[in-house]
């Protein structure tokens, strides 16, 4: 009995589950259709599972760490390409002047053919390649002069030397095998006289 109701209570909530689920589904694709599309040219983050970075230069290396984050599926302004066509310019509010770059291999180019657009300048490194003269005079130092090692032999290894076990005769054991096999077959012939 208490099967039939817990089967029973267990479809009622099926049921009224999929009910629910189906009056929610219209409402969310409204959702998606009041999304506005960019016009014009527009690009659409697919390829990585986890989105695309979003930096502040065409280079993942010269512009530092990335400033924005696109995720899959979003769609954004495009604006142009490098003249090798490895990034793409965004309209991306977060970054400098409005602006942001994507990697082009990450993303799919829909609408038209982007324009090719200088990059901006590659920033100052942080550190330079020159080193300050004065400083680097003060660890300017000649080694000083030390012997090379010299070869000392090893201390002579003692090496234990164990004295050969003198072998026993084999004559000994032979006459054990030879004593009880013979007992055995008396033994044996007993066995067979008695059990007739």
């Amino acid at each position: 009995m208490r099967q039939f109701w817990f089967k029973t209570l267990m479809g009622v909530i099926i049921i009224a589950g999929l009910g629910a689920g189906s009056f929610l589904a219209p409402d969310q694709a409204e959702a998606y259709q009041d999304a506005p599309t960019p016009a014009g040219v527009f690009i659409t983050v697919g390829n990585p599972p986890d989105g695309t970075n979003v930096r502040s230069g065409p280079h993942s290396i010269n512009y530092g760490p990335p400033i924005g984050h696109l995720n899959p599926g979003d769609t954004v302004a495009a604006m142009g390409k490098t003249p090798g066509g490895e990034w793409i310019q965004i309209q991306f509010p977060a970054g400098p002047n409005g602006i942001g770059w994507v990697y082009s291999v990450n993303v799919a180019v829909s609408g038209g053919e982007l324009q090719v657009v200088e990059p901006p300048p590659t920033p100052a490194p942080l550190v330079t390649a020159t080193i300050d003269p004065t400083m680097a005079a003060a660890f300017n130092t000649q080694p000083t002069a030390t012997r090379l090692p010299t070869f000392t032999p090893p201390p002579p290894l003692d090496v234990v030397k164990i004295d050969p076990v003198q072998p026993t005769p084999r004559v000994v054991p032979g006459i054990f095998i030879l004593v009880l096999g013979l007992i055995g077959g008396m033994g044996l012939l007993v066995s067979f006289i008695l059990r007739k």
